[in-house]
């Protein structure tokens, strides 16, 4: 009897270790496209927040159908007035995708490191919970949707 080792696990392809980022990509694309076409500002037409039927108050993403609704159309103030939050976090999501993106290409396996991780995580919170806090109160009533 002959006993013989396990092939090892082949590396993955260049295709399937792109595949993730694009079919998030693609996946973001066409709700873009479904956003564009099927107009969030008219009321319902999305269905409702479910937070805001049950508090009364506007959550983080409140107004983010809208904004994408809104940067489709080219209109970059009618989003930043639906949800700022939305809008200014859109290049920093890109940023992180288009790393990924590369990366996976190369091959390379390089995970950001702890620290900065748990440290965006952390402000990225902290912001979310103070544009949420602040588009409720009067003084913010300019970040409601």
């Amino acid at each position: 009897m002959t006993l013989t080792a396990p092939h090892p696990p082949s590396a993955p392809t260049r295709r399937q270790r792109i595949t993730p980022p694009l079919v998030i990509g693609g996946g973001i694309m066409l709700a873009s496209v479904a956003l564009h076409f099927h107009d969030p500002h008219r009321s319902g037409s999305w269905g409702y927040c479910p937070w805001f039927l049950l508090t009364g108050t506007y959550c983080p993403g409140c107004g983010g159908l809208r904004a994408v609704n809104d940067l489709t159309n080219g209109d970059l103030t009618g989003a930043a007035s639906s949800n700022l939050a939305f809008v200014v976090s859109i290049p920093f999501v890109a940023l992180f995708w288009a790393r990924s993106l590369a990366l996976r290409w190369q091959g390379v396996r390089r995970p950001l490191p702890g620290a900065v991780v748990r440290v965006g995580c952390t402000v990225a919170l902290v912001l979310v919970t103070a544009f949420t806090v602040a588009r409720n109160l009067p003084v913010g009533g300019w970040l409601a949707p």
